[in-house]
């Protein structure tokens, strides 16, 4: 999952409330600024930073849909009196071949999953590395982002070695 948030004390309280929804954090990155688009300033404000997590064990991809509605709630659950979001949470999942997002917009490139939640294809995975798509966020094109992508997906391919999940 990405989180996107301001301040540190709703990543955590986030965090928290993750861990109750779907297991124990596994990884948490680097706090990284997030300044590749203003997108999110009219609710949460300008210097917004992003966290990405992982979860062990691991989760089967076709609770997408439903992992993506729980999260939506979660950012209802965190917003202002007034209703502005004050963390974005974008729960997706990686795999051998590719990173998937969820979301709630429709285009072209992205298939519909069910419950109003559609698969965005972000990354696949070629030539010893994940690549990004025409329409691949600018963010999730940084080459530090794919690295680190990179990373967790060794580390995913070792779990499903060591019988820690299911490959999904």
């Amino acid at each position: 999952m990405s989180l996107i948030a301001p301040e540190s004390e709703i990543v955590l309280q986030a965090m928290e409330a993750l861990e109750k929804e779907f297991g124990k954090i596994d990884f948490v990155s680097e706090r990284v600024l997030f300044n590749f688009t203003d997108y999110y300033a009219h609710e949460m404000g300008e210097n917004l930073f992003r966290h990405f997590i992982s979860f062990s064990p691991l989760l089967l991809r076709d609770r997408l849909p439903d992992i993506k509605l729980v999260t939506n709630r979660l950012e209802e659950q965190f917003a202002t009196l007034e209703g502005h979001r004050r963390i974005n949470i974008d729960p997706g999942y990686l795999s051998h071949g590719q990173v998937i997002l969820a979301t709630t917009k429709a285009y072209a490139h992205r298939p519909y999953l069910g419950k109003g939640i559609y698969a965005d294809l972000t990354l696949i995975f070629r030539n010893q590395s994940f690549h990004p798509l025409d329409w691949t966020y600018p963010d999730y094109r940084q080459a530090t982002t794919i690295a680190l992508f990179n990373q967790m997906r060794k580390e995913y391919l070792q779990m499903i070695r060591e019988g820690k999940g299911d490959l999904c």
